[in-house]
């Protein structure tokens, strides 16, 4: 619970950039009817490190947050206003008292 809300008190808000990461080797083309080494290999498993599999860089809306790492938690899009009736997204909006749209929820 609070692990978790901690984390999210320190999320960052992150762009795409889909210009792919300089430190990835090129990837080789393979041909469709070469069986892959995966299906060759007892385990399932191709020998090696993990490549990343998307080929984007998460980038920091703002400029004075550090790039995000593999265990920072992000999100792309900021999120939606709660005062207002929203059924499209399930929002049921705020029925018979104020509501503070800048409250952080705490």
């Amino acid at each position: 619970g609070d692990n978790l809300k901690d984390r999210f008190d320190g999320a960052s808000r992150v762009s795409v950039s889909n210009r792919p990461s300089e430190n990835l080797p090129p990837r080789p083309v393979a041909n469709p009817n070469t069986p892959s080494i995966n299906s060759l290999l007892a385990g399932g498993r191709s020998p090696g490190p993990r490549r990343n599999r998307y080929n984007f860089q998460l980038k920091p809306c703002n400029q004075d947050h550090k790039t995000p790492g593999s265990r920072d938690l992000v999100y792309l899009d900021a999120s939606p206003g709660f005062c207002e009736k929203n059924p499209r997204l399930g929002i049921q909006g705020t029925h018979g008292r104020q509501c503070n749209d800048t409250s952080i929820g705490v």
